[in-house]
């Protein structure tokens, strides 16, 4: 599923006529986000941004993983 966001995540502001604006997509294609920024400033500070204590959570992908918990 592709999810489309017209708020920038820089300014929280909503992104009148999105077509006409910056646009970043994250995802693989088949799923992922399409976010709007109001200028290509917000949009290079939402890619230049370092998220504090991030976490990379590594699961078992095997086909008989049962989840705990």
């Amino acid at each position: 599923m592709n999810i489309r966001t017209t708020t920038d995540p820089i300014t929280l502001r909503e992104v009148p006529n999105p077509e006409q604006h910056p646009c970043l997509y994250e995802g693989d294609g088949e799923n992922g986000v399409e976010i709007y920024f109001e200028s290509e400033e917000t949009k290079r500070m939402y890619i230049d941004m370092e998220l504090e204590d991030s976490k990379v959570i590594i699961g078992d992908d095997t086909d008989d993983y049962v989840a705990q918990g």
